[in-house]
């Protein structure tokens, strides 16, 4: 039992308190220790994707007890992937943050950040469905602090009701664990699957009951519509580099549909056969198609980026509600996109918004504004899906994953339409943002023109943001370059998770 397993819960459980409590008055000291954490929790992350890349699982017994009866953390392909996307997010949101002065503007910025990366990682590493409650419950705690960094009564107000939604999503998650744990007599996700396919079915309508719950549980996180209501508002008046971060947590919910059901309450499981795919694929479309609207129609650049945001946890989805290897498949190369294309653009709506404000309209030039609506160029293409970057071949593969759909022509139709009026919305931003205000800077009069020329010179511009944007899209380039090797990865990914048979016998250490 290797203990580097549980290292990505226990180091930011250990640098949190360890910033607040020591710290909290010595900001350089502060980010020395937080950017060291993330550092050494994206090379753990990476060295556990390397483990795991055979198809090898493993399990870490807390305290020695066995499974089903004490705490355990898996790794397997799936985890190992989303744990290594969410350490190198969180080591460019971290740089960003530093760089633009953020972590500066409120207190505990670091400690919440370390607490969030814990909540999320222990999320994704977790073989315990109470346990999965538990790190969902850190994260959100976490997050709230994150959200109101910086102070304002907008962005207080939008983390208010980011909580009672969140909360009331958490009450039914006990709900769902009480009904499931008084059916099968056991929260841990390999005995439930065990539990689960024992069950007659005639017995299983309290057990439906439970998992269309938990289903409604990941649909919130997930935003599914008409679940989604908590997320422009609580994205877009987040500080951006903090929506940033955010962009995994989203994936948090789709992971949890993706884990249950596939390992517990999969399609080809009798008592609980078609509750997931039955409404999540119709909810999936309306929540791609709602996301780029909300796109067209965005006023606020935050907003903006948030409604994309949407649209691509539609996309993801839709394939995801497929429930079938290809599709899976095709879902994980599109998660990796979908995170980094969404971070990139909250981190060049955060330049835009400390050169010009918010509003998406016609204004005066911006600093460095050539180099901004280039970035905001190819983070717009990517997430709209256009060629060349990974977002066109994400939407193919989803495109190619439903063929044999029943719905294929709908969501054809949807998967094209949205990404055209994504790109119509993106483009009518980018042009009032940059094009417009550069020709009225060039309309200027020559009065105009001399008073501009007698205020100051503007500051220098710090170039670390501009490193951790550019990383990300980096990693949306080499993900295009790759395709590859990272389809094959997630195809092996997705056939260890519709054959849970070794996750079942490692996890519980006998063969069924």
């Amino acid at each position: 039992m290797s203990h580097l397993l549980i290292a990505p819960v226990v180091l930011p459980a250990v640098v949190a308190p360890l910033i607040v409590m020591v710290m909290r008055h010595h900001l350089s000291l502060a980010r020395i220790f937080s950017v060291a954490s993330t550092v050494f929790l994206a090379a753990i992350s990476i060295a556990l994707m390397v483990q795991a890349a055979d198809g090898t699982i493993q399990v870490y017994e807390l305290g020695n007890w066995p499974a089903p009866f004490g705490i355990v953390l898996v790794l397997d392909r799936l985890s190992a992937l989303m744990i290594t996307l969410t350490s190198l997010l969180g080591l460019a949101v971290v740089l960003y943050a530093i760089g633009s002065g953020w972590d500066a503007r409120g207190r505990h910025f670091h400690a919440l950040l370390q607490f969030q990366l814990m909540g999320i990682l222990g999320a994704f590493l977790t073989g315990d469905a109470f346990n999965l409650f538990v790190f969902f419950e850190v994260l959100l705690i976490a997050s709230y602090g994150l959200m109101i960094h910086g102070g304002g009564t907008v962005r207080l107000q939008a983390g208010v009701q980011y909580v009672v939604y969140n909360l009331l999503g958490s009450t039914l998650f006990l709900f769902a664990l009480g009904t499931i744990y008084a059916v099968t007599g056991t929260l841990n996700m390999a005995d439930i699957a065990l539990r689960v396919a024992e069950i007659p079915a005639e017995d299983t309508a309290l057990l439906r009951v439970g998992a269309l719950l938990l289903l409604l549980v990941f649909a919130i996180k997930a935003a599914v519509l008409p679940l989604h209501f908590w997320l422009p508002a609580s994205y877009a008046n987040a500080p951006l580099p903090v929506a940033a971060l955010f962009a995994i947590m989203t994936k948090v919910g789709a992971y949890s549909i993706l884990r249950m059901y596939t390992l517990a309450f999969g399609p080809e499981v009798e008592a609980t056969a078609g509750l997931a795919g039955d409404w999540l694929l119709p909810a999936a479309m309306l929540t791609l198609a709602a996301g780029a609207i909300g796109v067209l129609g965005s006023r606020e650049i935050g907003r903006l980026v948030a409604f994309g945001a949407i649209a691509s946890m539609g996309t993801l989805l839709i394939a995801i509600a497929l429930f079938t290897p290809q599709a899976a498949a095709a879902a994980l190369y599109y998660t990796v996109h979908s995170t980094l294309a969404t971070a990139m653009l909250f981190l060049v709506a955060d330049q835009v918004m400390e050169r010009r404000g918010g509003a998406i309209k016609a204004s005066a030039p911006m600093a460095q504004s050539g180099l901004i609506s280039a970035l905001f160029f190819a983070g717009a293409i990517a997430m709209a899906g256009m060629p060349p970057l990974s977002g066109f071949l994400g939407k193919l593969l989803v495109l190619d994953a439903a063929r044999d759909a029943d719905l294929m022509v709908w969501i054809w139709a949807v998967i094209l339409g949205g990404s055209l009026v994504t790109i119509v919305g993106f483009a009518r931003a980018g042009t009032e943002v940059f094009w417009k205000s550069h020709d009225a800077s060039l309309a200027a009069t020559p009065e105009e023109e001399d008073t501009d020329s007698e205020e100051e010179a503007p500051a220098p511009v710090a170039a670390l943001p501009f490193v951790a944007i550019f990383a990300l899209m980096g990693g949306l380039v080499l993900l295009t370059v790759f395709a590859g090797p990272m389809m094959g990865y997630a195809e092996a990914t997705a056939a260890q998770l519709f054959d849970p048979s070794a996750y079942i016998e490692t996890v519980l250490g006998r063969t069924e």
